[in-house]
């Protein structure tokens, strides 16, 4: 997955900031899936000063799970556990269906796909396909995340 600019939620200057998304919009669509299979939406969070992402917590389809909006690109997930330390990225085929119209919703093996990271000079070097700022990469060197999955939903701030 090619990781686009701004997905950190990270920028240079007002001018290179990123898309958001529309939250409003997510929110109804969440409401509208988890009730339409007989589900229950525990809390929905919207990104904070420290996080890019909302995170929906919902009770579906007889499983407890959070529904992942990265806050600037339509890159949806589920995980079967968030926290600042760890984000447990699930597949959840029935769901997908129905977000699919909406949003990519990306896969666990997506998500955990490695990043390959190389300092050069003093400078930070991300070898996974990427259209990343150097605001985003400083924040890569910083904070040191594993996989693709931490960049796209992360508590850096």
């Amino acid at each position: 997955m090619k990781l686009p600019k701004g997905v950190t939620g990270f920028y240079n200057a007002k001018h290179n900031k990123p898309p958001t998304i529309d939250g409003k919009q997510f929110k109804k669509q969440c409401f509208s899936i988890i009730k339409r299979n007989n589900g229950k939406v525990l809390e929905f969070l919207e990104p904070k000063i420290a996080t890019n992402f909302f995170n929906v917590e919902v009770e579906v389809l007889n499983k407890h799970m959070h529904i992942l909006l990265n806050d600037h690109y339509p890159f949806l997930a589920f995980a079967s556990f968030v926290d600042f330390e760890n984000i447990n990225f699930i597949d959840e085929p029935e769901l997908l269906k129905q977000f699919s119209p909406f949003y990519k919703v990306l896969g666990k093996e997506e998500l955990n796909d490695p990043l390959y990271i190389k300092e050069s000079t003093g400078q930070i070097i991300l070898e996974n396909d990427n259209e990343l700022t150097s605001a985003e990469l400083e924040q890569i060197a910083y904070w040191k995340p594993k996989i693709i999955g931490e960049v796209i939903y992360n508590f850096w701030d």
